[in-house]
């Protein structure tokens, strides 16, 4: 129903219509053929570049332009934060295995006796904070450290590598990927034309965008994610030597995704469902462990290996250098309230400590100003540090006064530096290593705002990722593609993405526009490729085995929740055997029924049952398992709920399990599957069913398949093919 009045006027006197459309005319902006401005009139030239000292210099605080632009879009939403909004965080702590001070002074890094504690935000991007956790999108890791000598804020996402190159566009990228500006649609999600107009109008975000509609765009949980500082950063050791260096974190469960139809259905039946999964994970004892990963660079090096390390649209493969795992993040403690913690945590990229030290990344460089302009207005004003669940461990002592939620009660007279009054208190710390003294750099370049040639290639590494995919992990990516750029209703827009896909891999972008009706000339052998040839010679890669989720950890079946499925009747002995099985491997069990509370075994045993058809789903779980036992199995097969819970498994290609009768609803729900024959045992494409005098090995069957995560060899296939 409209707010607005009637065309001519209402009995309750307010205004025609047409009069307020005329008072608020003057407030209106069109989208009209004029010059970009400032806020202050001022014509701007270029909005793609910050200023910068030479094209890959530091940028300057003096961009007027880059500042406002960046300001504005800092403080577009109150309270809620514009982008990654919608988090979930845990308390923990780290420790390094071995002292790294040949690279770094910093304190948490060389004393493996340290119990450093940590706060880490995980979330997504897009999304409000109302939308679901499971939507396609990158996810936030930001881990703040209380280090000994202050905070440090690794503020990082699951993806190694971002959309864009220069801090200045970023304001742009997320306008274009919010909901549309006039009807706030749709939520939590890239699939429209904004966000694909700004991708085919800007090659450089073609690696990211494969990243994010790859299966790292649905991630099993926050427990089974990498992490990764995206940015390369400096590491300081105690003389003043320098390398650089990129920052993973690697899952000690592995990477693993959801599929896309498990995912919108999670959406429905549970928006918190990564949320959830996090909170109960920590309560019962299941800590999710990371360990901290270092890509180790000369500084001599950030061209040699066939692109810039400045650039934030590359990654540096580890097949180049290899990841150095060197301490362990745990997290063991959920926050007592969510507001004042996961809400109220404030991080910021420019909170680094001695031995850790920025480069010119020019994205990195934005970010140094943007997110403390953020928290200024999400806060409440400059003392947002005051927090507790900001405050650092390390005291805190400086000249800093009043102001919104300022807490300290100064007593000294001279809050200044120099004074005498106050002795001069508090003293200037000791240079590096013990106070923080910026890496000295030769400058040379004039002031600019141009883009460096080394950032020149777009789609060297996006062919790479794509090459890198296993055939399920294409499959998924090139579906994702075909379903984001059906939502794009103008046509232009999908053949100009279409066009960027070609420039990756010809095949691919043919596959994509089949299905989103945009028509793909024959390949033309002269297509111009953005690229810089002089970075790429000698380390050119045609696959990276580091970039498929396929090729992560595959051996363990920790923290794994498997639904088992039954009604009075059961064969309690089979049950027990199998769920004390998987329990001693580290995975969880939940019984699935018709009604909480028990049911009587075909042994004559209760049985508990820990949820209903009605609140649960195949999609909670990693794997199923029906037991045996007549009278069970029979109702279950009447059960429409109990064929779905099967089905759904089936087509999210998870392991299933089955012993004795519990055939019998696999064969129910359409699973080619043949009833065992005495003692015989079957594992057919992660389908594992036992006869009689099975169960052991049963158990040992179904516990690998359940370790492979899914079973894409049958995805797409009907249960009964």
């Amino acid at each position: 129903m409209s707010s607005l009045p009637p065309a001519n006027g209402g009995g309750d006197g307010s205004q025609p219509r047409d009069a307020v459309d005329a008072a608020l005319e003057p407030f209106r902006r069109r989208p009209e053929n004029r010059e970009l401005t400032t806020d202050q009139g001022i014509p701007i030239a270029q909005t793609d570049d910050s200023l910068k000292g030479g094209p890959r210099g530091p940028t300057l605080l003096e961009d007027f332009h880059l500042r406002e632009k960046i300001m504005r879009f800092d403080h577009e939403r109150i309270p809620e934060r514009v982008v990654h909004a919608r988090g979930s965080g845990a308390h923990g702590f780290f420790r390094v295995y071995e002292s790294l001070e040949e690279y770094t002074s910093a304190d948490f890094l060389c004393d493996p006796s340290a119990r450093t504690p940590v706060f880490v935000r995980f979330s997504t991007v897009v999304g409000s904070r109302g939308s679901a956790d499971t939507a396609r999108d990158v996810r936030g890791f930001a881990t703040k450290f209380y280090t000994q000598r202050g905070n440090f804020d690794l503020v990082g996402n699951n993806m190694p590598v971002f959309f864009i190159q220069d801090g200045m566009k970023f304001p742009d990228l997320v306008h274009a990927v919010k909901p549309e500006p006039h009807h706030e649609m749709p939520q939590a999600a890239s699939a429209h034309d904004t966000f694909w107009d700004f991708v085919s109008l800007v090659p450089e975000t073609m690696h990211m965008v494969l990243w994010v509609m790859s299966d790292r765009g649905l991630p099993r949980s926050y427990r089974m994610m990498e992490g990764f500082g995206v940015h390369t950063f400096r590491l300081v050791n105690a003389a003043g030597e320098a390398v650089l260096c990129k920052f993973h974190w690697k899952p000690l469960l592995g990477a693993h995704s959801l599929v896309w139809d498990e995912a919108q259905e999670l959406a429905g039946r549970d928006p918190d469902f990564h949320r959830r999964d996090l909170w109960d994970s920590i309560e019962r004892g299941d800590f999710p462990e990371y360990e901290l990963g270092l890509q180790i660079v000369a500084e001599k090096d950030q061209l040699a290996y066939g692109f810039d390390l400045l650039d934030p649209t590359k990654l540096l493969p580890e097949e180049l250098v290899p990841v150095r795992r060197v301490g362990k993040l745990t997290l063991d403690r959920n926050p007592d309230n969510f507001f004042a913690e996961t809400e109220q945590v404030a991080f910021c990229v420019g909170n680094v400590v001695p031995g850790i030290d920025f480069t010119d990344d020019p994205l990195l460089q934005a970010r140094l100003f943007s997110y403390l302009d953020t928290q200024i207005t999400r806060l409440g004003g400059p003392n947002f540090a005051e927090f507790p669940i900001n405050r650092p461990v390390a005291p805190v002592h400086n000249h800093q006064q009043d102001g919104f939620g300022h807490r300290a009660i100064h007593t000294a007279r001279a809050l200044y530096h120099p004074n005498s009054i106050e002795g001069n208190r508090p003293s200037l710390a000791a240079p590096h290593p013990a106070g923080f003294t910026h890496r000295p750099e030769i400058l040379v370049g004039q002031k600019t705002r141009e883009r460096s040639e080394s950032f020149g290639d777009h789609f060297t590494q996006a062919r790479l990722f794509l090459r890198s995919q296993s055939a399920p992990e294409r499959r998924h990516l090139r579906d994702a593609c075909r379903f984001e750029l059906a939502k794009v209703e103008r046509l232009a827009i999908r053949e100009r993405v279409v066009g960027l896909l070609r420039q990756v891999d010809d095949e691919f972008a043919r596959e994509v526009a089949v299905a989103i009706g945009v028509t793909v000339e024959p390949p033309d052998a002269e297509a111009p490729r953005t690229r810089a040839p002089d970075l790429a010679k000698g380390r050119a890669l045609a696959a990276a085995p580091s970039l498929s989720l396929s090729n992560s950890p595959l051996d363990s079946i920790r923290t794994r929740k498997i639904a088992a499925l039954v009604t009075a009747g059961v064969r309690s002995d089979e049950l027990d055997l199998v769920t004390t099985a998987l329990c001693g491997a580290g995975a969880h069990v939940e019984v699935i029924g018709e009604a909480l509370g028990l049911v009587r075994s075909a042994e004559g045993q209760p049985v508990e049952i820990d949820h209903t058809f009605a609140t649960a789903a195949s999609v909670f779980y990693d794997a199923i398992y029906v037991p045996g036992g007549a009278a069970s199995v029979e109702r279950l097969v009447a059960l429409a709920p109990a064929l779905r819970f099967v089905r759904e498994a089936f087509a999210h290609a998870k392991a299933i399990g089955a012993t004795s009768e519990g055939v019998l609803l696999l064969r129910a729900a359409g699973l080619a599957v043949a009833v065992p024959e005495g003692s015989r045992l079957t594992d057919e494409r992660g389908v594992v069913v036992a006869g009689e005098g099975q169960a052991q090995a049963f158990v040992n069957q179904w516990i690998e398949a359940i370790k492979k995560h899914r079973h894409f060899d049958r995805e797409g296939d009907s249960p009964t093919r």
